[in-house]
């Protein structure tokens, strides 16, 4: 990958990614056009493309997707985590071709540029991802002109010129503005998403809204509680108007140094209520620190629905859907917390439990979207708490 300003585009190439070390990759541009500038990550995992790019941990980043046949069963109005997608962009290996699947609404090309997301397609996205995997995730700029013509100096500079990831709060930019009532439960395939009304005499959850995917309050209400939710910034007073049997903090992107400096001290009180806390994702880094540990940011992260996970207390193996750029560093675990899970791919901190209260997390996401589904029984052991 050489030096972006003496590369030339290849004849007919639409689209580039350019990356802050001067590296200029080309290809074939979907979407639509314009430009974008992030961190550049990849994940692994073989389906559920549409899943991750309206994942609100996603904000701020460019995914490199590893599986080649990115686009090939459209998009659908069912299959989203969010309103709207929050990854900036996706580099994808072969060209995007019309969908086949019974499920489709519009085609991946269609819906991209609908939602104002530029792609990148005819990558060597295996040479990319052992780029990050040896040199860390790098910030780039992805931009599609359909004329081919671009001031690729100046895109290297905005690559350079961007602070990234770390001491960036952006669950504030992805929450929601106001609370509201959850409904609606998992979907069933012939059947749609079931419906579960707001039940009073369900146990009730108070969420912390720092990016989260539906998916997981749909897992919530299946597993019998009722949610409400409330933007990330909320008050330990705004969180107990409410009236909470127990708390759950959701995943969401940036730094969770960043986000903590307001997050941590409602978290601190939440704990003293002595009612049960569930965190995943930044919620599980937000917990870690709240009791005193540390996070770091990772060399390239962990994301895809394959990534193996052992079970401390029963040596159990869980294969497990993650997306996380951060993690505790279990070093720093207080001698009240109980590391609960590790990655088998690297050691890291993948779950804590409190011992002198009913508060547990994991870094990886146990409702699965996309991913497996070893790790919904966590839902169950949640709810089963506040009961």
């Amino acid at each position: 990958m050489a030096d972006a300003t003496r590369t030339p585009a290849p004849e007919g190439a639409t689209g580039v990614l350019v990356l802050a070390d001067g590296s200029a990759i080309w290809g074939w541009g979907f979407g639509a056009e314009g430009e974008a500038v992030g961190e550049i990550c990849f994940n692994t995992a073989m389906t559920g493309y549409q899943e991750i790019m309206t994942d609100p941990s996603y904000a701020a980043q460019i995914v490199t997707f590893t599986f080649p046949h990115i686009g090939n069963v459209g998009a659908n109005y069912e299959d989203l985590e969010a309103d709207n997608p929050f990854a900036l962009g996706c580099v994808v290996r072969q060209v995007v071709t019309a969908p086949s699947n019974f499920r489709a609404g519009q085609g991946f090309v269609e819906w991209m540029k609908a939602n104002g997301r530029i792609g990148l397609s005819g990558v060597d996205t295996r040479a990319l991802t052992r780029k990050i995997r040896t040199e860390g995730a790098p910030n780039g700029v992805i931009a599609y002109r359909e004329d081919g013509k671009f001031d690729v100096e100046a895109l290297l500079q905005k690559a350079r010129a961007w602070p990234g990831l770390e001491g960036m709060d952006l669950a504030k930019e992805v929450s929601c503005r106001q609370l509201y009532r959850w409904s609606g439960g998992k979907w069933r395939l012939g059947e749609g998403y079931a419906e579960r009304p707001h039940d009073e005499a369900l146990p009730h959850v108070v969420a912390i809204d720092c990016g989260s995917k539906r998916n997981i309050f749909r897992n919530l209400a299946e597993a019998g509680a009722r949610v409400t939710v409330l933007p990330a910034a909320s008050t330990f007073e705004e969180v107990m108007a409410h009236e909470p049997d127990g708390f759950f903090l959701s995943n969401g992107p940036g730094d969770p140094a960043a986000t903590g400096e307001y997050a941590v001290p409602v978290i601190r009180q939440l704990l003293e209520t002595g009612k049960p806390l569930f965190g995943i994702c930044l919620g599980h880094q937000l917990l870690g620190l709240a009791v005193g540990a540390k996070t770091a940011k990772m060399h390239q992260g962990h994301r895809g629905a394959n990534h193996p996970v052992k079970r401390l207390e029963d040596g159990r193996v869980e294969i497990t859907s993650m997306n996380h750029g951060f993690a505790v560093e279990k070093e720093s675990l207080p001698a009240n917390v109980r590391e609960t899970h590790v990655s088998l791919f690297d050691g890291s901190n993948c779950g804590i439990e409190l011992t002198d209260r009913p508060a547990f997390s994991v870094q990886y996401h146990p409702e699965a979207s996309p991913g497996p589904q070893d790790s919904t029984y966590l839902f169950g052991k949640f709810v089963g708490m506040l009961r």
